[in-house]
C-alpha cells in the first residue's frame, strides 16, 4: 500500500488503456478504490459487478467477455500499429 502513490502518479501520467472489473460488495477493496481509477484515468473501460472479492467465481462469464473484448481491442489493435511501423 505504500506503493500506491506512485502507481497512482505512473497511471496519470501515462494513461494506458485500463479495464476495471470490481465487485461492489468487495470488503477488502471497496468500491471507493475503483471510482479513484474512473477519475485518473481517461482511456478506461469501468465495470462494477454486484459480487464480493472473488467476483470472478461469482459473475466469471460476464467478466471473461469483457476482458476478452477488452483484450481484442487494445492488444490486438496495438500489434497491428507495432507491426506496421517495422
Amino acid at each position: 500500500m505504500r506503493l500506491y502513490p506512485q502507481w497512482q502518479a505512473y497511471l496519470r501520467q501515462h494513461q494506458p488503456p485500463t479495464l476495471i472489473v470490481w465487485g461492489k460488495n468487495d470488503q477488502g477493496f471497496l468500491v471507493e478504490g475503483a471510482y479513484a481509477y474512473k477519475r485518473d484515468l481517461k482511456n478506461l473501460e469501468f465495470h462494477l459487478f454486484d459480487t464480493g472479492h472473488f467476483a470472478l467465481e461469482e459473475d466469471g462469464d460476464a467478466i471473461a467477455d469483457h476482458i476478452r473484448r477488452f483484450l481484442t481491442t487494445h492488444v490486438v489493435e496495438n500489434t497491428k500499429l507495432n507491426t506496421s511501423n517495422k
